[in-house]
């Protein structure tokens, strides 16, 4: 028997941080990424959350993965999760991107790449 999510791809948008550790929470997302980087899952950080690609079973799994690294530490979390499902092939996490790039006839800022550190 199989599960309901298997076989389907989806898009998981989420954003997942602790309440009452202050204003700053990067910590907490590092960790966060360590847990969905690990995954093996394609996946996307951006300014307000991260976007994983994957069947439904595989990335609820992720969002419980990052809720359990951070319950030990963490006595309040919150998170926002968008999902979208489209039949279809897998790859929609860059080819979304890619077609309104073609519909615009131009390439777009899609990333944050690490700032130049000297030696």
């Amino acid at each position: 028997m199989t599960s309901a999510g298997e076989g389907l791809v989806v898009l998981l948008d989420f954003s997942m941080s602790p309440l009452g550790k202050g204003e700053s929470v990067g910590p907490y997302v590092a960790r966060c990424l360590e847990v969905v980087a690990a995954s093996g899952l394609p996946y996307r950080l951006h300014a307000m959350g991260t976007t994983l690609e994957g069947e439904w079973d595989e990335v609820f799994a992720v969002v419980r993965r990052c809720f359990e690294a951070l319950r030990p530490d963490c006595n309040r979390i919150t998170c926002s999760i968008k999902v979208d499902y489209r039949g279809g092939p897998s790859g929609r996490l860059e080819g979304k991107v890619r077609r309104v790039q073609e519909l615009l006839g131009r390439p777009l800022e899609t990333g944050v790449q690490p700032e130049h550190q000297p030696e």
